[in-house]
């Protein structure tokens, strides 16, 4: 399992976002899923995201991650406005499991409000990484 990076921030639905918390409003964040929920799901095979403008809520669903194994929800762990769209991801799904935390992000928002979010410590014991 990839080491989870220090500098991010995370939530119990196992998205991620590329800041710590205390950091974020009024900036941009990306928002991805951690390599935690990427070996859970196994091969991701489809991914549907937010669209440019949309409007998401933390702790809300914004989309769902397909893999061979089921289908997840993909739950927002900001608030704000919905600034880009990876669609990298759609042409190759597999940068999803192979690069979650870099080429594999899903989208990005402008932050007007934070949810509950974890260190990278509080994450991986809530979720038993070592």
């Amino acid at each position: 399992m990839a080491n989870l990076p220090s500098d991010f921030s995370y939530s119990e639905e196992h998205e991620w976002i590329n800041a710590t918390a205390d950091s974020v409003v009024g900036s941009t964040v990306r928002i991805g899923i951690t390599s935690v929920a990427t070996d859970r799901l196994g091969e991701v095979v489809f991914a549907e995201l937010p669209a440019v403008g949309d409007t998401v809520e933390h702790g809300e669903t914004c989309g769902e991650v397909e893999s061979t194994k089921s289908v997840s929800d993909l739950y927002s762990p900001v608030t704000g406005t919905v600034t880009a769209v990876n669609e990298g991801v759609h042409d190759d799904y597999a940068v999803i499991n192979n690069d979650p935390f870099g080429e594999g992000w899903l989208f990005e928002v402008e932050v007007t409000e934070v949810g509950e979010l974890m260190t990278a410590d509080e994450y991986a014991s809530a979720n038993g990484v070592d």
